[in-house]
């Protein structure tokens, strides 16, 4: 759906009334920082041009109408006093979900028209799950006036997606989605949620990020997620702290002996490894960052993919090969992004050379004879907002 006036017109085709207003909420890429949200630890996502829309109405009947332009199938009709988490609804969970936890928080959310459309790549580890919570989340909040700030928006879509959807992530991608300014990265600490905008200005450098959606999704994912992050919570256990946040980074390698002459299984072992150096590696690139320097942000992006790699062991024989192949062929450094076994890597390059790079990962995809991958620049652009009528 190209522009607003066309999805406003498509949303009073389908209601039978013009919507109260339009607003989106984008998709992200992490810069870096993975699996390290739900154990309280650091993050640096950046929103992508990507976005989410919605156009929205109330309703006081008690009734939720739900369609997406991009699904095919008619209007979800539902009740807003007979939600229930893992009902089910495909693609209609997530914004139902938003309805859900807002009025289990005691909001006074008495029903919706809305439509969604959404450009971010489905599948491609950039959020689009969390600019649908998110962009629902914004709607609703003002339209019924409920007085939220960004950051408890984002905590409304996780508790969605957690509760009601059945995915236990943690709150990166929703805070992302609400918080992230145009021309930054996000620092945010998981654990208070506090934040600070750090300025990313690739142009002024004469570089580009690129974000390499392989277009692959390996069944290994699935309930590879939720096993990590309990192997993540039992080597906290057994280290007797509360999250693997509360391990110092100068205190990894005494703590990874204790592990081991425990008994602890040794993934739990890679496991605790990965996301007390991927915090420690959020910590460098912030320092690179605030100094001005960064393309030495490069190696660190390396360092993060081969942890990534090796010790969480999410990566896939798509996402290496963009890896291996982007830097080989002058990237200052490359890694897989989001989730894992398969998705997206990203790729920092100097801007003079982001076509080589990208021709090279293409071939080599094509030689491979894996699909065409996407290849896009990540834009740090701007988080949720009302976009119509103008806020």
């Amino acid at each position: 759906m190209t522009d607003n006036a066309e999805l406003a017109a498509s949303f009073t085709e389908l209601y039978g009334t013009a919507p109260e207003g339009i607003w989106a909420a984008p998709g992200r890429v992490n810069l870096i920082g993975e699996y390290t949200d739900f154990n309280g630890g650091f993050v640096m996502p950046l929103a992508l041009p990507h976005h989410a829309r919605a156009a929205v109405s109330r309703r006081t009947d008690g009734q939720l109408r739900l369609h997406s332009t991009d699904v095919p199938g008619g209007v979800v009709t539902l009740r807003v006093d007979e939600l229930a988490p893992r009902s089910g609804d495909g693609w209609a969970a997530y914004p139902a979900g938003v309805v859900w936890a807002l009025r289990e928080a005691g909001h006074p959310v008495t029903g919706a028209d809305i439509q969604l459309t959404s450009t971010v790549p489905v599948g491609a580890g950039l959020s689009s799950s969390a600019a649908l919570e998110v962009v629902t989340a914004l709607a609703l909040n003002d339209l019924f006036e409920l007085g939220l700030g960004a950051p408890e928006l984002a905590v409304i879509g996780q508790r969605a997606e957690n509760a009601f959807v059945g995915v236990p992530c943690g709150v990166m991608d929703q805070m992302a989605s609400a918080c992230c300014t145009e021309g930054h990265a996000l620092h945010l600490d998981t654990r208070d949620l506090t934040l600070r905008q750090v300025p990313f200005d690739l142009a002024a450098h004469g570089l580009r990020l690129l974000v390499v959606d392989t277009r692959v999704k390996h069944a290994l994912g699935d309930g590879a997620y939720a096993e990590r992050r309990a192997g993540c919570e039992a080597g906290a256990r057994a280290l007797g702290i509360e999250t693997l946040r509360d391990l110092p980074y100068e205190d990894l390698d005494a703590a990874l002996e204790r592990l081991e002459a425990a008994g602890e299984d040794e993934s739990v072992v890679r496991y605790v490894r990965h996301v007390v150096s991927d915090n420690h590696r959020v910590e460098q690139v912030i320092a690179l960052l605030d100094a001005g320097d960064v393309r030495a942000a490069g190696p660190v992006l390396d360092d993060g993919h081969r942890s990534l790699r090796d010790d969480l062991r999410v990566s896939c024989p798509e996402l290496d090969l963009v890896v291996s192949t982007a830097n080989a062929a002058g990237a200052l450094g490359a890694r897989m992004t989001g989730g894992g076994f398969g998705g997206s890597a990203i790729v920092l390059v100097e801007e003079a050379m982001a076509d080589t790079v990208a021709k090279a990962v293409t071939e080599a995809f094509t030689a491979a004879g894996h699909a065409t991958p996407g290849i896009f620049p990540a834009v740090p652009s701007a988080g949720a907002r009302r976009i119509a009528p103008a806020a």
